[in-house]
């Protein structure tokens, strides 16, 4: 469920108005019809969001017991159409210190209440699916975050959703005009897409294998010219003691959690290419 926020001041500036009953009815329906894991989306870092509202929406949360609770940190992007953000602006925003605490807060109260944490956002009870694929390392990361299966393949549907065959990435029309209109005509609505190197395919081991282990060998079809390359980019972290590198491979520490994004995108050769000034270690909280 994208419960994002309960408070009634920050769904209205997000447009997504929904009262804990409504929830609780259909997490409950959920329950009754067999359901045997539910999850619950929240996002810190939102409009008006105070550490008040924020302690709030995980009590409301924790009260319905969700197997999993994604805490995503929110992305301000106005400029995108279609993302309902143009209703207010960056001073609505909680500031990056105020942010941090508040990411800091809910991981605290998940644990107080039982949750374990799961890569990077996740959180779920001991009891549930997620946490014994993490536990046996069979853990897995898709578009739609971290799953306990290791499929190949993810089909997208509905406007701009994306597809991913393993070998291949497909993304649908943005746009609802565009969208109807191919499906209107018989013709499978993707309007880019993109066919993975074995270059490709060796990185994103390496990417899932951090996001999902939190560490990843060398030996996995990297050449030494390259783990050199990735190693420099790592630097700041490496002197933060966020990660150990050693010549068998690299492990996230503790510290380092909320950083996994950073580090995988020192593994991210497109993003060098495309934009080599990119500074690794830039905030993503």
């Amino acid at each position: 469920f994208g419960i994002q926020d309960y408070d009634p001041i920050v769904q209205k500036a997000i447009h997504r108005v929904q009262s804990f009953e409504q929830v609780k009815k259909v997490n409950d329906l959920s329950r009754k019809i067999g359901y045997e894991s539910i999850s619950h989306d929240l996002i810190f870092g939102l409009p008006f969001q105070t550490e008040e509202s924020i302690r709030n929406t995980i009590k409301n949360t924790i009260a319905l017991k969700p197997d999993r609770i994604a805490y995503y940190s929110y992305a301000h992007v106005p400029w995108i159409k279609g993302v309902g953000q143009r209703g207010f602006d960056e001073n609505d925003l909680p500031k990056d210190n105020e942010k941090r605490y508040l990411y800091e807060l809910g991981k605290q109260l998940f644990f107080d209440n039982g949750y374990v944490e799961i890569g990077m956002d996740h959180f779920a009870l001991p009891s549930d699916s997620l946490h014994k694929a993490m536990e046996n390392k069979k853990l897995h990361r898709n578009f739609m975050g971290y799953t306990a299966g290791k499929t190949e393949l993810m089909i997208g549907l509905g406007m701009s959703s994306i597809s991913d065959s393993w070998y291949a990435f497909a993304q649908n029309e943005k746009t609802i005009e565009d969208y109807t209109e191919k499906v209107n005509q018989g013709i499978i609505p993707v309007f880019r897409g993109h066919l993975l190197t074995s270059e490709d395919l060796i990185i994103r081991k390496h990417i899932l294998n951090i996001m999902c282990n939190l560490e990843t060998e060398w030996k996995i079809g990297l050449d030494i010219k390259t783990k050199h390359e990735i190693v420099k980019r790592l630097d700041t972290i490496i002197n933060d003691g966020l990660i150990e590198v050693s010549d068998n491979k690299i492990v996230v520490k503790e510290e380092g959690r909320m950083f996994v994004r950073n580090i995988c995108m020192a593994f991210d050769l497109r993003l060098i290419e495309n934009k080599p000034d990119t500074r690794i270690f830039s905030m993503t909280i």
